[in-house]
């Protein structure tokens, strides 16, 4: 028996069914349940998610993921212009059923990338400004959502020029969150499209 890897399953299964929300929440609550005191890292807990879906979604599952880097392909062509990078899930290749294409783009006018995604063709469903506080740093961002084919989301985050190159490091699994540029992508779909960009470190 191991009761890291024990919670680190229980939390991923929280995860997976949104019992939880949260990385953290997920690992207390597991912790709690199974009556132990250790805690696994965001990294195992991650791991532990990705080995679940696919127990659960099979081979649905990379055709998804295909279906959901070629979507980001097109929308990338689109936004071609403002420097667009594909994160989150569909740049992991961990991405499942209920997950959304992120793509951060670089322009000091929101306004002009949500017009430029409806002269395109795509259907905007939402526009908000966020902003987000690390440390002494504040940035604001507009999150514009876009509805794809078969209930599909995107979401396009519209990042300040000056922010573009700069480092964030993810919170999940403790690495740069690099993501794959518009050549990177193209790359990637006709070499190895199903590829993970997931650190083997388990970072605590």
């Amino acid at each position: 028996m191991d009761p890291r890897r024990d919670v680190a399953r229980e939390a991923a299964r929280l995860l997976y069914t949104e019992a939880s929300e949260e990385y953290l929440h997920a690992k207390e609550r597991a912790a709690r349940s199974l009556g132990v005191q250790t805690m696994p890292s965001n990294h195992e807990v991650a791991v532990e998610l990705d080995l679940l879906t696919d127990e659960i979604e099979g081979k649905t599952r990379a055709e998804l993921i295909l279906k959901m880097r070629d979507l980001a392909l097109g929308l990338m062509r689109i936004l071609s212009d403002v420097r667009p990078v594909l994160r989150g899930s569909v740049w992991r290749g961990t991405a499942r059923k209920g997950s959304d294409i992120d793509i951060d783009v670089y322009s000091n006018e929101p306004i002009e990338v949500k017009n430029l995604l409806e002269d395109s063709g795509y259907r905007v469903t939402g526009f908000q400004e966020k902003v987000a506080v690390s440390g002494r740093m504040m940035s604001r961002s507009i999150h514009i959502q876009v509805r794809l084919e078969d209930e599909i989301e995107g979401e396009v985050v519209v990042r300040p020029v000056e922010e573009h190159g700069l480092e964030v490091r993810c919170e999940v699994y403790g690495d740069a969150k690099k993501g794959l540029r518009l050549p990177e992508l193209e790359k990637l779909m006709n070499t190895d499209p199903l590829r993970k960009f997931v650190p083997r470190r388990r970072y605590r």
